[in-house]
């Protein structure tokens, strides 16, 4: 069974040792600098940064950041960041992937599924929407997402796509193990 498991000070380190295949650097950032990501958004962070740079970055008040590890029975396999914007109201998946030991064996499919229900459980507020982004030549992930229903919006980060997934309300009975 997979579920999803909060990073936190007790597993951070079996999430560092997550592996990439071979090529796919390209496609998803390691969890070490989405983990450094999210924590580098608090919000003190982003204004002394916005203060000695002039910029307007997203404040963390904004953008609430939750990274998870990916676990097969007791074995961290992929990591996943989930993301809401409270301006927007909407969720997005950053950083999803599986361990090149751990590809292909359908652990992919099973971990989006948990991470959608996850969402449809409105966990940090109101959205009828979820978003990510992912190269179209990143084919088995693209295929992936598109077979969960994601539509291209239009719109497009550097070489990678938006997706966006319309969400149908979470069934009751949904047990989410976080």
């Amino acid at each position: 069974m997979i579920k999803l498991t909060q990073i936190d000070e007790t597993n951070f380190l079996e999430c560092f040792a997550l592996r990439l295949d071979n090529g796919q650097e390209r496609f998803v950032s390691s969890p070490i600098r989405s983990l450094a990501q999210a924590y580098f958004q608090h919000q003190p962070y982003l204004d002394s940064f916005n203060e000695q740079n002039g910029t307007k970055l997203v404040s963390a008040g904004v953008i609430h950041y939750e990274p998870f590890g990916i676990y097969a029975g007791d074995k961290m396999i992929g990591y996943v960041m989930v993301i809401y914007d409270r301006e927007e109201q909407t969720y997005n998946i950053w950083h999803f992937m599986i361990d090149a030991a751990h590809q292909r064996k359908g652990y992919g499919k099973a971990a989006l599924a948990q991470v959608i229900r996850y969402i449809k459980t409105k966990p940090f507020g109101p959205s009828g929407t979820v978003l990510l982004t992912c190269s179209p030549e990143n084919q088995a992930a693209y295929a992936l997402y598109t077979d969960f229903g994601f539509c291209p919006t239009g719109r497009c980060d550097g070489k990678e796509q938006e997706l966006c997934l319309k969400l149908a309300p979470a069934r009751p009975n949904t047990e989410i193990k976080v």
